[in-house]
């Protein structure tokens, strides 16, 4: 008979077949000529999961990431009047493309966001959009795949109602939450209702991408094959809706920076300009992205570049998403921690369950805040629960150790040499 530690491995094997990768099993459902999102991802409920391969699309997480980037880049954000008609506004931007998936939210307005099924698609919209006229004030001349809707008859829509469903976009208010959990039937009941409460929704997510794609568009003028890629809370399955969006400019990918000379008699390399140190040269990379995006960026608003901090920053609130967002560069080791903790959260359905909870009952007896100062972080309570789910008798997650003797040849050095670094990191998520 298998001992009670083997039988966890065994377990874990099977889910970590899986992990590192998304349980994405949402498809567009077509309802009176309209497109919207359907959840069919498995309920939690603390049993053992079913068979991921037959009701599930497995990603790594790598794989993931980069599908969200091209469909991020394939999207537009669009201001739209309160009163907007959705059968003509699906009706209209079909004209310039085959629309793949597109919802509505409201913040400080009505906004739409619009996946087009090719990037021709918003080239085309692109053209026959034109730069507002302003009678008292000038508009600065940028294109971006940020656009606003008018309605050339206002007359027709003016006694309409609102037409359109407007996605949850906002953490569920306190009251509601308790009559829900005072509801459930038993402790393991209410940990669940607040996961799937305060869980960051498949459309904010959608969102968070498109916010880095438009900054990126900003920072591809003076780095063209860079990208900008979220981490932390936005994409480790751990995250609140309506926490902040980290994004962090990777400069990694630009041509040529990681080249093996060749043995020929003469090699080829850029002239660049040259400074005292890395961090220097991050220092003067984000203040002109920051500069850029004060000066360019439709709807970011409150820039600070916070260049002398442990990680130079810049942060700046996007006003049409309603997100605070943190900009670093070349972040490597905080990417490794999302896909360490996103990997944790799909071992086992309970992790995310426990995780939501503890850190709901944190904040409701101010162990932690939103205001900066010596609080304990998001990620430090996350690091206990995992903790505490590794040292149960049986375990309920595995060790870095014993992830890195389950990793092939190549992760084991990626554990050995940048996840053993989480321990020393103090990042919220």
């Amino acid at each position: 008979a298998l001992s009670p530690l083997k039988m966890a491995a065994s377990i874990w094997w099977r889910r970590l077949e899986a992990a590192g990768r998304l349980w994405f099993g949402r498809c567009p459902r077509r309802s009176g000529g309209t497109s919207s999102w359907a959840e069919t991802a498995p309920v939690l409920d603390g049993r053992e999961e079913p068979d991921l391969t037959e009701k599930t699309i497995a990603k790594t997480f790598s794989a993931l990431q980069a599908e969200r980037h091209e469909q991020a880049e394939r999207t537009i954000l669009i201001s739209c009047p309160s009163n907007i008609s959705e059968k003509k506004f699906y009706k209209y931007l079909s004209s310039y493309g085959a629309i793949s998936k597109y919802f509505f939210y409201e913040t400080f307005g009505v906004y739409a966001v619009v996946e087009f099924s090719d990037k021709e698609s918003i080239g085309t919209l692109k053209r026959i959009s034109s730069i507002p006229s302003l009678q008292h004030e000038c508009a600065v001349p940028f294109k971006s795949r940020f656009f606003n809707l008018r309605n050339n008859h206002p007359r027709e829509l003016s006694a309409a109602r609102p037409s359109v469903p407007y996605h949850k976009h906002a953490v569920i208010p306190l009251n509601e939450l308790l009559r829900k959990l005072s509801g459930a039937e038993s402790i393991d009941e209410q940990l669940y209702t607040v996961c799937k409460e305060y869980q960051i929704t498949e459309e904010n997510t959608r969102l968070r991408f498109l916010v880095c794609s438009l900054v990126k568009d900003i920072a591809a003028a003076y780095f063209p094959e860079c990208s900008i890629k979220p981490f932390g809370s936005s994409v480790n399955n751990f995250g609140k809706i309506g926490c902040d969006l980290d994004m962090f400019l990777d400069l990694d990918s630009i041509s040529g920076r990681n080249n093996t000379k060749t043995g020929g008699a003469f090699s080829m390399e850029y002239q660049t300009k040259r400074v005292s140190s890395e961090r220097v040269a991050t220092q003067s990379t984000l203040s002109v992205i920051g500069e850029c995006i004060d000066q360019f960026a439709p709807g970011c608003a409150g820039i600070q570049k916070i260049l002398n901090a442990r990680c130079p920053l810049v942060r700046f609130s996007h006003q049409p998403s309603g997100l605070q967002c943190d900009l670093t560069a070349n972040n490597r080791i905080a990417m490794r921690s999302t896909e360490l903790l996103y990997i944790y959260s799909n071992i086992d359905p309970r992790v995310r369950a426990l995780v939501f909870g503890v850190r709901c009952w944190a904040r409701a007896q101010g162990i932690t805040s939103n205001i900066p100062g010596s609080w304990i972080t998001n990620f430090s309570l996350t690091m206990m629960v995992l903790f505490l789910l590794q040292k149960r008798n049986p375990p309920i997650i595995p060790t870095l150790d014993q992830l890195r003797d389950l990793a092939d040849a190549a992760r084991s050095a990626v554990f050995c040499q940048e996840f053993i670094l989480l321990l020393h990191l103090d990042m919220d998520c």
